[in-house]
């Protein structure tokens, strides 16, 4: 099985979705005139705005949900087993992924908005909405369901399971037979509490905690670099070295830095995948391109600020990365190289709370396509087998292959790339209108506000109506 997924994972991100990511991304640039970096001001701005009705879900709520579920394990453990197996070339890829895929997603969220539904609890949508509204193509917007289900409740919760167990990996309990499958349950009996109802306190604590411990993550990298200054030229001038290896990197693609930077930023940032605009269709904007350049900033937090304090806090600690070593260990040694005993139990903690959050913000993301597929609220018990599963199958990764998970979250996160990217690329003209619009409105001097006539939309949306 290992084999086969491999096989596919290699097959999809060395020439469909490379060509697919990064002609979208560039195109979606040009045309937005650059807009994730020239709307940086919007965007802060934009971050900032409530509901009118103070009611609804705010912009910042609906980049705190996608954000939890984009930094998480992937931004430590995805980061160093970029760089355990592409070198320190794969960190340029992930910036540049980061970068072109800003635009990526500046233009589906944007659309989510647009096409977005109302409910009695508030708005909802997501990728599912805008293919059956523009297309009325029912079938495919399942199809999608379906592979976001498979990526967020099975790959991507499985990976995290894995990837928090392994930063145990460093500790004298652990044993490699054992050890992983007790954590795992652990892991398992709290997310089924907190799924189940009982764990509401829970889920508020972290949630507090996980942008404290986000920026408290990012300090110790400044200070493992501060302390390992002199080292820093060298890793710059490595990154943009072996990023441009081209004799290594077509010698044998599939393991290259291109590749890995690819597969570990797309992991990381998911701009593109069409995750995300399920939880930017929840805020409640008085413009659709409000929460899209919101997620702009959600994508440059990921990549550019998470992901480059671990690529940074490891390649400065001097210690040497190796095919033997584990992204755990990697990390876990580097930090121990600098901060001695309180490196590796400072990663243990952030790991414990990055995956759990990561763990529910997914399972926000399955709820919605299951609502979608089933188009109601399923039933009580339905929800309760359903999160059972989910418990169990956040045990089950615990103890897997890191191989096979990687390649699991990298083959589902990409089948859903290759139906969002061709939907947004076709109904990105009615972004792109948003966005003139948008900034017609702010250089009159005008707080924006759309409406569904001023770009020609020419289908039935809920939102948006002049006579609302």
């Amino acid at each position: 099985m290992e084999k086969i997924v491999s096989a596919i994972s290699s097959a999809m991100y060395t020439y469909i979705l490379i060509i697919l990511l990064v002609g979208a991304g560039i195109y979606f640039t040009v045309r937005t005139r650059f807009a994730p970096f020239r709307m940086l001001k919007e965007q802060l701005r934009a971050v900032t705005e409530k509901p009118a009705d103070g009611k609804g879900v705010s912009s910042f709520q609906a980049l705190m949900v996608s954000t939890a579920s984009r930094v998480g394990t992937g931004n430590i453990i995805g980061v160093s087993v970029a760089i355990l197996s592409g070198g320190f070339g794969s960190v340029f890829w992930m910036w540049v992924i980061a970068i072109i895929g800003s635009a990526s997603a500046l233009i589906e969220s944007t659309l989510a908005q647009i096409y977005k539904k109302k409910g009695p609890d508030g708005c909802y949508g997501g990728p599912a909405y805008y293919i059956e509204a523009a297309f009325k193509n029912r079938p495919l917007a399942i199809v999608f369901s379906v592979f976001l289900i498979l990526t967020y409740g099975v790959g991507f919760n499985m990976l995290a399971s894995y990837n928090l167990q392994s930063t145990f990996s460093s500790y004298k309990f652990y044993d490699a037979k054992v050890t992983p499958w007790i954590i795992g349950a652990i892991l398992a009996v709290i997310v089924a509490y907190c799924l189940l109802g009982g764990g509401k306190r829970v889920i508020k604590v972290t949630s507090l905690m996980v942008p404290f411990m986000g920026v408290a993550y990012i300090l110790v990298a400044l200070i493992v670099v501060a302390v390992n200054i002199t080292t820093l030229p060298s890793v710059i001038a490595n990154i943009f070295k072996s990023a441009f290896d081209f004799k290594a990197i077509f010698g044998g693609f599939t393991g290259s830095c291109v590749m890995y930077g690819i597969k570990r930023g797309l992991f990381s940032n998911e701009a593109g995948v069409g995750s995300a605009p399920n939880a930017s269709a929840s805020a409640e904007v008085k413009h659709p391109v409000k929460q899209g350049l919101v997620q702009v900033l959600s994508v440059f937090i990921d990549t550019i600020l998470v992901c480059s304090a671990t690529a940074f806090m490891c390649m400065c600690s001097g210690i040497e990365p190796n095919a033997s070593m584990s992204g755990a260990e990697y990390v876990q040694k580097s930090l121990f190289a600098t901060l001695g005993g309180f490196g590796p139990v400072f990663i243990t903690v952030a790991m414990i709370l990055f995956a759990f959050t990561t763990l529910l913000g997914n399972l926000y993301y399955v709820d919605k396509a299951i609502i979608f597929i089933m188009k109601r609220q399923p039933s009580k018990w339905f929800m309760r087998i359903y999160h059972i599963i989910c418990a169990l199958i956040v045990f089950v990764g615990a103890g897997l292959s890191s191989k096979l998970l990687w390649d699991i979250a990298d083959v589902t996160m990409g089948l859903m790339t290759l139906i969002n990217i061709p939907v947004i690329l076709i109904l990105s003209k009615y972004a792109f209108r948003a966005i003139k619009d948008y900034e017609k409105q702010r250089k009159e001097g005008k707080e924006p506000v759309f409406y569904a006539k001023n770009i020609g939309l020419p289908h039935n949306v809920d939102c948006w109506r002049e006579e609302e």
